[in-house]
Order: C-alpha cells, then structure tokens, then sequence
C-alpha cells in the first residue's frame, strides 16, 4: 500500500481498493459521511450534497459491477468551496449577505464542478470559508469557524484552519473528503493545506476555468484543490484542467532549486525554521542542487499593494452594489478590506497592472535555470484560534504574515505546491515549492521527488 508521508491513505490509494474489489464506492462514501458528521468536521461544510454524493457511489458501484471502467475520481467524496455552483443548491460564499441566494437549477454546475462530476466524483457538502475568500485566516462569524483537523491530535488548543478554503482543508484532515475544490488568490489554498499538513497546489491561474465561481480578484484568482499527496494534486489537476500531465521524471539529484533569502525567511517561528531547515538538509543529501538567491523584487511587493491591491480594487468591483444594500450583513473585517477598493482610481488600476507585469518579468529572471524556488509555505505554525476571534489587531497582524510568502507567487501568476514538511508528532509546516507561469508539470515532477525524499527520511 503506497501512503502519504502522514501514514493515512491517498485518493489513488482508495481507487486501487475499488479496483481490486477490497471495497466499494458506498463503503468509502459511508465512512465519509460519517466523519463530516463527526466533532473534527465539525463547521467545516455550509451545506451537505448527502443523496447526490450516494447516488452517485451507486452509480459507480453497479459500473464495477459490470466490469465497466471507472473514472478516475471513482465515486470517492471530494468536498466542493461554497464559491461554486452546484446544481441544486445555493451559493452564498459563507455570507449572510447571499442567504437568499437562489438553488442552481439541473445542469447548472460551474465548469469546475461539472469537470469533477464528469470524473466521477462523489461531491459532499459546500464548505466553509472565510466570507468571500478575503483571509488567509479562515474565520468566519457567520456560520462558526472549523477548527483546525490537523492539529487537534497533537494539540488540545484550538487552532486557526488556515484560510481561505478552511472548510474544505478541515474536510480533507478530519477524512470527510479525499480532495476539495477551493481557489486561490493569495495563497487560500497553500495556506490551510500548510496549517493542517496537507498537500495543497495552485496551478497557473489560465489552466483551469473561474466560470460559475464567486470572484474575490480576476486577475489572480485560480480554481485549485488541496489534497492528501502529491500524486492525488496531479491526478486533481489533470481532472480540473482538462489536460495530461507530462511529468518529467528527473531524480532529485538532477534537481536545481533555489532556494530565495529575501523576505521569505524573515520573522520564521522556530518550529517553521526547524522544519525548513530539515527539508533542505534531507534535499541536499539525497543530491540535489540547492542555491540560495537574492530575489530583492520581494521587497517591493508591499509598496506596490500598498492601496490594497488588485484583490481590493477587483473585489470592491464586484460587491459594491450589494455592499449598498447589505453592507450590514457582511464580516466588518472582510467589508473593510472591500472597501479599500473605493480609494483606488482607473489610473491607479492600470499602473498597478504595468508594474506588475515589469515585476513578472524581473523575477522570471531571476529564477532562469531553476526547477523551481523553495521556501516555507507560511512563516508560523498555526496560531491559537481564540484570541482572533475579538481581537482585530491580532487577526490583521496574522493575517499578514499568513499569506506573506504565498501571495507573492499569485502576483507572478506563478504555480506552488505546499507539502508537510514537519516531522511526526510536531505540528504543522509547510514547505512551498513554486515556480513561474506554466511550469506547472516540471514542478509537480519536481515535487514528486521531493515528497519521496522527505517521506524516506521520515521512515
């Protein structure tokens, strides 16, 4: 049996034992099922998509039955982000804002959804989210925050989820989903699946369709799943692109990784530096080739977002009619960065664009003759969830460091992968392996590697 480095079955895994006929789509449904319905997955769906997902294990079931072939996700559970549209049910991006939100009518999936559906997938509930997508913290005051599933058999604290996909990164840690649909716009999916020790990866933001999703920023927004291993991100994006992965194949030895210093190692807890530090002494012993850069580019990220960036002048686009009408309804933390979009002019929307596209070109550079970059996902272990919950200063400031190193990877329209890279019993870590615009199947191959390195060095 091939497992994740965290010793739980992968997607692929359970696809095998349907293939092998040591179990069925509506067992491994029924275990699904039963573990949303438990205290770890407690908050983390919205809604339950239960007779749909049943049916849909049945379905596979009597094509096993008849020796026909399986599709690929094989009727396994797969929890879907409350941003898309399922056929059925509402859509409310975890806001009160959008309670009355009319049910998609039959046929009515986003592109995303419909791809999953296609596959073969057992869709399980909408899950949680920070309203609308806007924090890489994972809180939510409408429908309660799921605390984080990765943490708790380590921890008797509770613990931030990670954000923005926090319902669907809890779903994946407490064994209701094998993979959820999420998106990312900077670092929503990289972020919780750092937090709760997952696999979690953002792909170049045009391989995958938007349409039929609620939009936090257009311009950097990516449909993308978190998952238990690498190889289940692959067989995921395969599913969500629409395309083959052509994976290189290269051994860890012919690897060259950079490895950036500027900001990105900054402020590390040590748990975090630890871990890193860890991952590159296994990397380096198993032969690859690591090279620490300067990537000063980094350093300017934040005086060009300095007005909020595209997400706030995108977003403010996007809700500001409903903002008029129900602005009462909204989180005030999430409204409030909303609301920095009013501020920013036409002129300063098209500048922020050429400057962004002059960065993209600096860093492209920069990072010639690299598979790819390495770095720590987030620069902390995930933080106690309690004190979030009232105190806004505390929740800006982690907010910030939160999505700090993988936001930078959104802004270069670049593809990530987040991977554990703590060692068994400590919580939590992240280790970010990114790269810039469609490199997306070198960087899986690279990342396969890495994962193999790691979990022989864990054995």
């Amino acid at each position: 049996m091939i497992l994740t480095r965290r010793g739980t079955p992968d997607l692929i895994e359970a696809r095998a034992r349907l293939l092998a006929g040591a179990s069925s789509a509506r067992a491994l449904l029924d275990e699904a099922l039963a573990a949303a319905a438990s205290p770890p997955a407690a908050r983390a769906f919205i809604r339950r998509f239960d007779a749909q997902a049943l049916a849909t294990a049945d379905a596979i079931d009597a094509l096993r039955s008849a020796g026909a072939p399986l599709p690929p996700l094989a009727g396994l559970a797969v929890s879907v982000k409350d941003l898309y549209k399922v056929a059925g049910f509402p859509t409310t991006g975890g806001s009160a804002a959008l309670a009355d939100a009319p049910v998609a009518v039959a046929g009515a999936d986003c592109a995303a959804v419909a791809r999953l559906r296609q596959a073969g997938a057992a869709l399980v509930g909408h899950t949680n989210l920070s309203e609308f997508a806007f924090s890489g913290v994972g809180l939510n005051p409408h429908h309660g925050t799921p605390v984080n599933a990765g943490c708790a058999a380590l921890d008797a604290t509770p613990r931030v989820p990670g954000g923005s996909t926090s319902g669907g990164a809890t779903s994946v840690a407490a064994g209701a989903a094998w993979a959820a649909l999420g998106s990312d716009t900077g670092g929503s999916i990289r972020i919780p699946a750092a937090l709760q020790g997952l696999v979690g990866f953002k792909n170049t933001q045009s391989l995958t369709p938007l349409e039929g999703c609620i939009p936090l920023s257009s311009t950097l927004d990516t449909s993308c799943a978190i998952t238990r291993s690498v190889r289940d991100a692959v067989l995921l994006h395969e599913v969500l692109a629409a395309r083959r992965v052509h994976l290189p194949g290269r051994p860890l030895a012919a690897l060259r990784l950079a490895v950036p210093r500027t900001l990105m190692l900054d402020g590390l807890e040590a748990p975090v530096a630890r871990a890193f530090e860890r991952a590159l002494a296994t990397l380096r012993q198993g032969g690859a080739q690591l090279h620490e850069i300067d990537l000063p580019e980094l350093d300017e990220l934040a005086a060009i977002n300095a007005q909020g960036g595209f997400s706030a002048a995108e977003s403010w686009a996007w809700h500001r009619e409903l903002l008029a009408q129900r602005g009462e309804r909204y989180d005030p933390r999430v409204a409030l960065r909303i609301r920095r979009g009013e501020a920013m002019s036409a002129a300063d929307y098209i500048e922020l664009g050429r400057l962004r596209r002059d960065w993209i070109t600096r860093v492209e550079t920069r990072l010639q003759g690299f598979e790819a970059a390495l770095s720590p996902t987030v620069p902390l272990v995930a933080p106690p969830l309690a004190p979030l919950l009232t105190d806004d200063a505390a929740f800006f400031a982690v907010n910030a460091s939160l999505l700090r190193n993988t936001a930078a990877v959104n802004f270069l329209d670049g593809c990530a992968l987040s991977m554990p890279c703590q060692a068994v019993g400590e919580l939590p870590v992240g280790l970010m392996v990114w790269a810039p615009a469609l490199h997306d199947d070198g960087l899986l191959g690279a990342a396969l590697a890495i994962e193999q390195a790691l979990a022989a060095a864990g054995d």
